[in-house]
């Protein structure tokens, strides 16, 4: 999995011309993913942090729901990928295009269902 966090702050202002920037380079990610034979599964950009609901739970059992997101941090997970991959070191040399774009990404092994 390719977790995205980025500042929604600065994405939020930021030009046509920037966003159609960083989507270029997520295209050419796109690309370059197919030419080394890996596979995208799933992703999708995420709507902005402001609009989530945090469900927690105590060691009681009880639960509240909140608005926002579980941190309260300039950075928020703003988009992600699943890729199908022999190794996440494909997928990490991968995303440096992205990284072009995008001022932090993680990448995880997904733990089998």
């Amino acid at each position: 999995m390719v977790l995205l966090p980025g500042d929604e702050a600065a994405w939020q202002g930021a030009s046509e011309e920037q966003r159609q920037a960083t989507y270029h380079k997520h295209q050419e990610f796109a690309k370059l993913l197919e030419e080394r034979g890996l596979r995208v599964t799933g992703g999708s950009e995420l709507t902005y942090s402001r609009e989530a609901k945090t469900l927690r739970t105590s060691s009681d059992g009880t639960q509240t729901v909140t608005d926002g997101p579980y941190s309260e941090s300039v950075e928020q997970l703003t988009g992600f990928y699943l890729i199908e991959a022999d190794s996440i070191d494909a997928v990490v040399d991968a995303c440096k295009v992205l990284g072009e774009g995008e001022s932090l990404i993680e990448v995880r092994a997904c733990k089998g269902m």
